[in-house]
């Protein structure tokens, strides 16, 4: 009777989310080209070899954490620029969804926000350029919607507002910490209330 061969040994899928997760806060408060392997394995109690274990290098986990990010946060913008909702609410829904995947991968955005310049030069990292080139246009083309919709000022700068709404949401990252007094929401809430008054038709 033949015997049977054993099945691959793979890693649980909770425990190479926790690794990742760990690698993601290495990441963000040292700096990529600063993180070892063996920084890593020791914020996660655990030898670096045995991290190999997981994952092949500390590029594999990068890549790993920013398409997770990036794909979650796309699957929420989609989500809103299919809705094709009003300019304004797609402008609120887009913020919101953007402070909200800063509540799930606040590491990753900070990640991103350092690193993503000097990364798009590897072809490993070339799907950050797409996703930049996507994100602009998503936010743009509301603004514009708006400005045309008169919803928004017509001597609105579309360029300068996307670059303002864009720093000052995502700089939230170094702030915000998941758990506190405020939640993604809340924040978006508030957020959006001070974005609005100044951009919104003078009545």
């Amino acid at each position: 009777m033949p015997t049977k061969k054993k099945p691959p040994v793979t890693a649980a899928p909770a425990r190479r989310r926790e690794l990742l997760d760990t690698a993601a806060e290495v990441f963000a408060e040292q700096g990529y080209n600063a993180t070892t392997v063996r920084k890593i394995a020791d914020h996660a109690g655990m030898l670096a070899g045995s991290l190999y274990y997981h994952f092949d290098s500390k590029e594999s986990m990068l890549e790993e954490i920013l398409r997770t990010f990036l794909d979650e946060l796309w699957g929420g913008y989609d989500t809103v620029l299919d809705a094709e909702s009003s300019p304004r609410e797609t402008l609120e829904a887009l913020v919101t969804e953007s402070f909200r995947e800063i509540d799930r991968h606040r590491a990753a955005v900070a990640i991103y926000q350092k690193e993503s310049k000097q990364l798009v030069a590897q072809e490993r990292f070339a799907f950050l350029a797409e996703s930049q080139r996507k994100f602009e246009k998503a936010w743009l083309s509301t603004l514009e919607r708006g400005v045309a919709a008169k919803v928004f000022r017509a001597d609105l700068d579309v360029r300068l507002t996307y670059r303002f709404v864009r720093d000052t949401v995502w700089v939230a990252a170094s702030w915000y910490r998941p758990g506190g007094q405020h939640s993604a929401e809340e924040i978006a809430r508030q957020y959006l209330s001070m974005v609005l008054d100044g951009i919104a038709v003078r009545t």
